[in-house]
This record gives structure tokens, sequence and C-alpha cells, in this order.
């Protein structure tokens, strides 16, 4: 039945798993196993109390009780000091290694989220990625390291009381060692108690996460649209569905340490039964059946909990589990073998044949074929859904085409280091995500070696200018959590001026302007005039006023190219674009 038991703890974690956290571990390993050889005292030194009780006892019966009695508390208390010293050492160390094991995994995981293409995010609520890249690994490393300590400090103190057990009465030893099997069996059936279930949690807490923080990012359309019952039944219904599997965790684990209890409770009414008999036939002296009762207290006691332990454990390798499948997945937007770097842009960028769809069978962008020569500004234009922003998207590589090539120089972008090909791209959106940090900080985004000169530049060019020149630490000024502390105008120049930093050869502006009043449109629109001087740019507009110097328009409409052409070319044709030129008009 043991075997079976380490079976199944072996089983619900691989060795493969064991060999992927290793390196982790590898740096702390002295450390690591001087953690858990400090819990060997630990464990052991439980035994001194039986085998001071049998001799006390025994003395007692003998008639010499004077001097050992004497001596008999010092020997405790000297043990006891003893084994709080190692318990401290065991606690300390543990917790210096899992810390330090824990936040390897994060980086490395914070390294490969940063990786990943925009799809893997489009997919994914904030608080699922919070769960499987932050919450998982301190659930893995936590549990885990802080189990590590509690069972290797009862398996040391349990081996050293059942040789305690067989040298005081071996036929006592048996019944006690038999009992111990029969109460550790259910643990072997946890793992197919809880698969599933604990899946369905961590989701669940995510989903609780997720609301936490659409609370806080929108609290202001809450407020303004009054969507305080609305947010409060969401928060209800997820709080609802983690409750049932809470309860479900205890309908199929919480009968286990009942169990556990009535067989050890069985088990000790035995052994007293059985030790009765021994002592009134001379097999069992009065302090070794003390002692003997004693060591199957302590070695009983900590069973009786250990099923909720051990469940802890299982959650925690299967969060480990979690971890390293994450480790070993592959973003789906990497470089290939032999990867170039793109130097510069040259002559043109190339759609030759584009197809792309976010999901199978469902095609956003077709057959899309289209040149722009270096230097050149297009702007795409078309109705909301049209597949404008995905087209200019495939350019940077946030999406791989689902066929066709995007080429720069005849050579296919997916050939190129993808770092470098971002390299040669400056984007600015509708809504520019700036971080916590001041002016500064976000513009150098851009460069973070630009010289003051540059920096100084770009504000001048961004028309930032007069706006930081107000403020009393200027550039240093802290902008709040997403840039919360500026308008929707200054967060566009900040956003400007860290494209100027970049200084890449081809921008792309992603309705920079839209979202703004005339005034602001007015400064924002300068700025971005200064932007695209001497650059090849790639325009996505909402407002067709904006794109009339163009020096091609491209409408797009259910994603095909249905017109190209100047704006004068395109008034003159009567067609989709003078069409939509003319609503907007009017």
């Amino acid at each position: 039945m043991i075997k079976k038991i380490i079976k199944k703890v072996k089983s619900s974690y691989t060795v493969k798993n064991y060999r992927s956290i290793y390196p982790y571990v590898k740096p702390y390993k002295l450390r690591a196993l001087l953690a858990i050889l400090v819990t060997l005292p630990v464990g052991m030194m439980d035994t001194a109390i039986p085998w001071a009780l049998k001799c006390y006892m025994d003395s007692i019966t003998n008639g010499k009780s004077s001097t050992i009695s004497m001596y008999m508390p010092i020997f405790i208390l000297i043990f006891s000091i003893a084994q709080s010293v190692f318990t401290y050492a065991s606690t300390y160390l543990n917790s210096w290694v899992g810390v330090k094991i824990s936040n390897g995994l994060k980086y490395d995981l914070f390294k490969k989220l940063m990786r990943y293409e925009a799809a893997f995010f489009d997919k994914n609520a904030s608080g699922i990625v919070q769960a499987r890249f932050n919450t998982d690994v301190d659930t893995a490393c936590n549990g885990l390291l802080n189990n590590l300590k509690m069972f290797s400090t009862r398996i040391f103190n349990s081996i050293s009381l059942i040789i305690a057990l067989f040298v005081i009465s071996w036929r006592l030893a048996i019944v006690a060692v038999i009992v111990l099997v029969i109460a550790l069996y259910p643990l072997s059936t946890i793992r197919k108690r809880i698969d599933g279930i604990v899946g369905q949690a961590v989701f669940s807490g995510a989903a609780i996460a997720t609301h936490y923080i659409e609370a806080f990012s929108g609290n202001r359309v809450v407020m303004s649209y009054n969507l305080y019952d609305h947010q409060m039944k969401k928060i209800s219904n997820a709080l609802d569905f983690a409750f049932k599997l809470g309860i479900k965790m205890i309908q199929r684990t919480g009968i286990l340490s009942p169990i556990m209890h009535f067989v050890i409770g069985a088990g000790i009414a035995v052994i007293i039964w059985m030790g009765s008999y021994l002592i009134y036939h001379d097999l069992l002296t009065a302090g070794g059946f003390v002692a003997f009762v004693t060591s199957v207290i302590m070695l009983y006691q900590p069973i009786k909990s250990i099923g909720n332990d051990f469940n802890l454990v299982q959650v925690s390798l299967m969060a480990m589990e979690r971890v390293f499948s994450i480790l070993k997945e592959t973003p789906g937007i990497v470089n290939r073998a032999n990867a170039i770097p793109l130097v510069s842009v040259k002559n043109k960028i190339e759609y030759r044949n584009v197809d792309f769809e976010y999901e199978k069978d469902k095609p956003v962008l077709k057959k899309i074929n289209l040149d722009i020569k270096v230097g050149q500004t297009i702007a795409f234009v078309g109705n909301s859904g049209g597949g404008k922003t995905t087209l200019v998207n495939l350019l940077p590589r946030f999406y791989d085409v689902t066929s066709g090539k995007i080429l720069i120089d005849g050579t296919d972008i997916r050939d190129f280091q993808l770092d470098s090909l971002r390299e040669k791209i400056s984007v600015v959106f509708q809504d520019n995500f700036l971080f916590t940090g001041t002016i500064r900080d976000n513009i150098l985004l851009g460069r973070n070696n630009a010289s003051p000169q540059e920096i100084d530049q770009a504000v001048k060019s961004a028309c930032l200018e007069e706006f930081v020149s107000k403020l009393n630490k200027g550039l240093n000024t802290a902008i709040g959590e997403r840039g919360v502390l500026l308008s929707g105008g200054q967060k566009q120049r900040v956003a400007i001026a860290r494209a100027f930093i970049k200084n890449a050869s081809v921008v792309i502006l992603d309705e920079a302007t839209s979202a703004l009043d005339n005034k602001s449109e007015a400064v924002v629109q300068k700025a971005i005039d200064n932007l695209m001087k001497d650059r090849t740019v790639l325009i996505i507009a909402h407002r067709l006023s904006t794109v009339r110097n163009a020096d091609r328009i491209v409408v797009i409409n259910n994603g095909e190219i249905v017109e190209i052409g100047t704006h004068d070319e395109l008034i003159s044709k009567k067609d989709i674009y003078a069409s939509l030129y003319n609503t907007q008009l009017k």
C-alpha cells in the first residue's frame, strides 16, 4: 500500500517536471539541501521525550527516581531549545530558497509573456494572465516548499519514532505500522478527487480578479452609467461559482481527515488493549508502555491533519505543472531559423496576395495587393470593421498573415529578426498607453540612450514645449497610472515625442486624432505633420479631411481594396470614397 501511495505521488508530478525545476534550484542547491537536512534533527529530536518518559517511569518502578527526576527536566529543556533553533533555521532557509525560486520562475514567465503575440492578449482576460503568470507560481512554490519542510520533518520524525516503537516492543510496533498504512491509504485518491476542480478554481479566481481590474480601469464608465448593480451582479455570480467549487472540493476531500481520525483512534485503542496484555505477562515494562503510547500519539497526531496538507501539496503540484506548461509553450510569432536583421527600408513595402483571419474560415482580409514606396504617405479609409487596422498591424507582425506575403525590399518580413523589424517602425495609436512614471520616462521608451538635445528636439517637434514649461517639474512630472493625469491630447503628444525619439523610418498612425476635440486635434495634427516629414507613413483615418494630402488613399471595404488614388482622383470618380467624404462634410 505504501508503494501505491508513493507511486500516486510520483505520477502526479513527473520526473520531467523535476528536471524542469532543477535549473531554478541549482543556484541555491546547497541552501536547499541544508534546509532539508536541518529538518533531520528537528524530526528525530521528538523521540527524546518518549525515551525520557521511559527512563523516568522505569526508574520510579525500580525505586531510583531521585537522580533521574532531577536531571530529566533539564534534559528535555536542552533538547527543546536545540529543536527550536533548528526549526527556525529550517523555516528561514526554506523561505529564502522558496522566494529565490519563485522570483526566478516569475522572471522567466514575464519574459515569456512579453514575447506573446497580440492574439494571445486578445483571447485571455487580464485576470487569467495574472493567475497563470503570477499566482500559480506563488501557489506552487509557497505550497511545495512550505509543505516540503513539513513533510521532511514528519518523515524524519516518523522514521525515528517507528524505530523507537520497534525497539520498545516489536509486537505493538507491527500493529502501529499497519494502522499507519491504513490511515495513509486514502491519500492515494486525492489527485483523482481534485483533478479538474483545481483548474476550474484557478479560472474562477482569475475571473474574480478580472472584475476587480475592470472596476479599477473602468471606474469612470461605472460612475457615468450607474453600473453599480450590473457590476455587483457580475462579481456575485463569480463569487457564487467559486463558492460552489470550494464546496465540491470539501465534498471530495473533506472526508479523508475524518477517516484518518477514526482509523487512528481505533488503532490507539487496540494498542492500549494489547499493551495491557503485554504488561500483564511481563513482556513490556510500564515505562516502555508509557513511552510506546507517547511515541504512537506523536506519530499519529500529525497524520490526522495530513489529509488537508497533502491536498494542498497536490494543488501546488498542479500549479507547478501549469507553470511549466507555459514555459514549454512557443509564442505564435517568433524568429524564423536563420532570420536576418533589417538594416533599413530602402525601396518599398509590398503586400502580395495577403489573406488574414482571426478565426478559421472567417476572413478579415482578402487578396490584398499593395505597393508602398519609401517616403510615401498612404492613407487607409473605409467603414468600421473593414480591416484597416488589421492590415497595418500585419506590418510589425502583431499578427502573421494567414496566406500571402508582406515584403520589404523584396524580402518576406518573416525572414527578418522580429526586434529589428519593429525597431524600424513607430506606431502612434488612437489610445496610446503611457506607463507609470514621468513624462521623460515615457518619452525615453522610444530610445533610452537619447541625448538631452534629442529629447528637447522631440518635445519641441511634438508640440509639448509650451505644456511642459508650465509644469513645476517639467519633464520629470509624474503622470499617474496609464497617464491618468494628462488630457487625451497631451497623451498623444507624449506618444508622438516617443516616436520622434525612436526615429524609425516607417510610421503607422492608427486614428491618432479621432478621439480628440477640435482644439486638441489641431495641436496634435501639427505634431503629426512634423513626425511624418521624410518618413514612410501609413495612416488609418476616420476623419477624411486629415488625409487629403496623402500620396495615395486606399479604400478598404469588407477586407478588400476597392479603390486607390489621390484625393482628387477618388473624388472625381464619385464612388465609395467620394460618398464617404461628402457624407462627412454634411
